[in-house]
């Protein structure tokens, strides 16, 4: 699997603190069956990351070994993507990939300015990745809210801990719903702590019960982006298959 969404550098943000806990975080994204896993620092105004402190955190990790390749990347606020000239953006790069960017979604409130931004940015020549959107309590109240974006070639990642069920359940409502009606194309950890349950991809990819579609949201399609190549067509699932794998397990537990 490649986890496109981490907190793995250490005392950047409010991810891991020491460079121990982020080799105890990319420990257990190896445990969970992660190979790749992006560096995604917070870019915002609480936690305003210059690309090169970022590259330089990046190398020190690597260098330190832990069984995961870690590359760079980071989760850029609107208001600051929207500012960011394209250097610094490519720099940005997810997965170190110069022309695809992660947008941080906020959790209050539709972001009147997203599609306008989504726009410029790809006439900038960059693909836009949004980040947790089924955390958001517009987008809660109304998943369809992303169709246009979806739509006008945005992409949408959903965390795991939403699609298993340990951030609640609105969270795992919308994310179901948008992986059901095709408005999400891959799942990340947004791991912020040193455990295997703050990872989680492999739970999320259990949650999903179809292999394929799990294969595809954690494998085929990060792959695609981080290297820059159209992404594969979706598995054929049949329509309500989430659903229907939660109520089992709701008669089993």
């Amino acid at each position: 699997m490649i986890d496109l969404h981490s907190h793995v550098l250490p005392g950047i943000d409010d991810g891991v603190r020491t460079l121990e806990e982020s080799l105890e975080l990319l420990r257990a994204a190896a445990e969970d069956g992660i190979e790749r896993i992006a560096a995604t620092p917070h870019v915002r105004e609480d936690y305003p990351t210059q690309p090169a402190d970022m590259e330089r955190l990046v190398a020190e990790v690597n260098a330190a070994g832990a069984g995961v390749e870690v590359l760079p990347g980071g989760e850029l606020d609107l208001a600051f993507a929207a500012r960011l000239d394209d250097e610094d953006l490519r720099r940005f790069g997810l997965g170190g990939n110069p022309s695809l960017l992660l947008l941080e979604f906020p959790y209050l409130g539709w972001p009147l300015q997203l599609p306008d931004l989504v726009f410029t940015l790809q006439v900038r020549g960059f693909r836009v990745l949004i980040a947790h959107p089924e955390r958001n309590t517009a987008v809660q109240a109304d998943p369809e809210l992303l169709r246009p974006l979806v739509d006008a070639g945005g992409l949408v990642q959903v965390t795991a801990a939403s699609l298993d069920g340990r951030l609640g359940g609105r969270p795992r409502s919308t994310g179901t719903k948008l992986v059901e009606g095709g408005l999400a194309h891959c799942i990340a950890s947004d791991a912020h702590a040193p455990d295997v349950r703050s990872v989680g991809m492999s739970a999320a990819v259990r949650a999903v019960g179809d292999e394929a579609l799990g294969r595809w949201l954690t494998s085929d399609v990060p792959a695609a982006l981080v290297e820059g190549r159209p992404l594969p067509p979706r598995p054929e699932t049949t329509r309500g298959w989430l659903r229907g794998a939660r109520r089992g397990r709701s008669r089993s537990s």
